[in-house]
């Protein structure tokens, strides 16, 4: 039998089956295209939701030759779906990076004060959240807020298309900002004050429970067997913890993606003083009884930036040079590497080409490059780059450590844990060892080990991360490399430390970008 994990990002839905020893037997991705109807809008047809996930389903099931025992929902946060008695969609879905409720989300932060908000929540005002953007349809669309009997998440809309409850999970259900994470219901303060009817709400249930089971016609659309077993998953960066076996106060999972997140988990949430003022999230894990503390930074998104500008987007180098390959960006970082020069660059280079994350959330924050000489190689800033990543990686890692407690490990997945020099630069300016994952899904693993544990495939979540979390490599802190980078380190704060300065020192609301 084999376990098939969905995880459904904001731009693409990545279906993949595991063996019950955690081993990807199959696996496919469907992209999709936000629209952007109106300045800080961004819709999507949900139905590209539910054809991405009947896509990616049919492709990886049709290469199964173990039939698929239980399939996992996990997804990106924030995203809602206004929808009518039917659970049919109403309006377009409103995603995690749409922005348009600005003025609500001050409102929100007035109404009960950061601090209290924080408190029930463990989030700060922010209009990326559902609760601001209802009280934006309701004054700005009344004829859609008043139509919309629920606002689903992308997992509840895709539960619906199942004909099963559009359950959500105490994961997705924190990022709404009107879920009391301690109480794990939603909060009667907070409903109270915006006058939400919390019928417009899904029921929350714990990450893991048995939404049904798939009858034959849904079946038929996602290449399954009816009576195949239909598992609630959570908020994907939750799951990626759990697939990389972050579930014990102390373990910290650093997720190196377009964003990268540095993830600590607890037996209670952060809620300090020092969590709020750098801004932290803390909220409800996928695991039971357990809680997640997360801090995180642009980063894949500037190599992407500065592969593109010397290739281009079809990775044809400027210089005409062409690459046999069907991964030619993987040629491209590898022949970087291999010229970087040793030591460190002298550069300054912060990876905020869309703004800063963490403790400032600044979105008119820019990259800096300094340092450049006529001598600069594009191997140089490469490697500047690197640099750039690992001194903000060691600085979110400072601030998780001071808000959810010192770690010394971090278990590290994502596309930028191929880079080996990044890895090295990030161990050594840290100060901490990072154990790199044999799985390259852990988003999907993790939807794996929920699955396997509500099918009994597992006794219990540690027995399944003891079975099917692996290690591929470690990478200890080299002292000699964090001493030749004392003065460029230093450098690099002060810097980062005058980006908000320089481009407006801004509130927190309405800065943070989509993870």
């Amino acid at each position: 039998m084999s376990l098939l994990s969905i995880d459904i990002g904001s731009s693409r839905c990545k279906a993949v089956a595991f063996a019950i020893t955690g081993e990807i037997l199959s696996q496919h991705a469907c992209a999709y295209t936000p629209e952007f109807p109106a300045p800080s809008h961004a819709e999507i047809n949900p139905e590209r939701f539910w054809q991405a996930v009947c896509q990616s389903s049919r492709t990886v099931s049709k290469n199964l030759s173990d039939p698929v025992q239980a399939l996992c929902l996990s997804s990106h946060g924030e995203t809602f779906v206004p929808v009518n008695e039917c659970n049919e969609a109403i309006a377009p879905a409103i995603l995690n990076q749409d922005n348009r409720a600005t003025e609500e989300a001050v409102w929100l932060d007035k109404t009960f004060g950061r601090k209290r908000l924080f408190e029930i929540t463990g989030l700060v005002a922010h209009p990326m959240y559902p609760v601001a953007k209802f009280l934006w349809l309701r004054k700005h669309r009344p004829d859609i807020f008043a139509s919309s009997v629920r606002f689903l998440t992308v997992i509840g809309y895709v539960l619906s298309r199942l004909r099963l409850p559009p359950y959500v999970d105490f994961s997705l259900a924190s990022r709404y900002l009107a879920f009391d994470i301690r109480q794990r219901r939603w909060s009667d303060e907070i409903l109270a004050a915006t006058e939400i009817r919390p019928e417009c709400l899904p029921i929350p249930v714990p990450a893991g429970t048995i939404a049904g089971k798939l009858d034959g016609s849904v079946a038929s659309q996602l290449g399954l067997s009816p009576g195949t077993m239909v598992v609630l998953g959570g908020h994907d960066q939750p799951c990626g913890a759990l697939g990389v076996g972050a579930f014990d106060s102390g373990r910290v999972a650093d997720s190196m993606g377009t964003y990268e997140c540095l993830l600590a988990a607890s037996d209670q949430p952060s809620l300090t003083d020092a969590a709020l003022a750098a801004a932290l999230n803390s909220y409800c894990h996928v695991v039971p009884d357990k809680f997640v503390t997360l801090a995180y930074f642009p980063s894949g998104i500037m190599i992407k930036w500065f592969h593109d500008l010397l290739y281009g987007e079809d990775g044809e180098s400027v210089l005409a040079q062409k690459v046999d390959s069907s991964d030619p960006e993987s040629i491209h970082y590898a022949r970087l590497e291999r010229e970087v020069p040793s030591g460190p660059t002298g550069l300054c280079i912060t990876p905020n080409l869309i703004g800063t994350c963490n403790p400032d959330f600044n979105p008119h924050a820019r990259g800096i490059i300094s340092g450049l000489g006529p001598n600069t190689s594009r191997s140089q800033i490469y490697k500047g780059i690197l640099e750039g990543l690992a001194c903000e990686m060691s600085q979110m890692a400072d601030i998780l450590a001071k808000a959810a407690g010192e770690f010394r490990d971090v278990y590290v997945t994502g596309g930028g844990s191929r880079s080996a020099l990044g890895l090295k630069l990030r161990a050594a300016l840290s100060g901490r060892k990072l154990h790199v994952m044999k799985c390259p899904e852990s988003v999907c693993l993790g939807g794996a080990i929920l699955a396997g544990v509500a099918s009994k495939e597992y006794g219990s979540f540690r027995e399944a991360v003891e079975l099917v979390v692996r290690e591929a490599s470690t990478i200890s802190p080299d002292h000699a490399t964090a001493a030749a980078y004392l003065q460029q380190v230093k450098q690099y704060r002060q810097v980062r430390t005058s980006v908000t300065a320089i481009t407006g020192d801004e509130s927190s609301i309405g800065q943070q970008e989509e993870r």
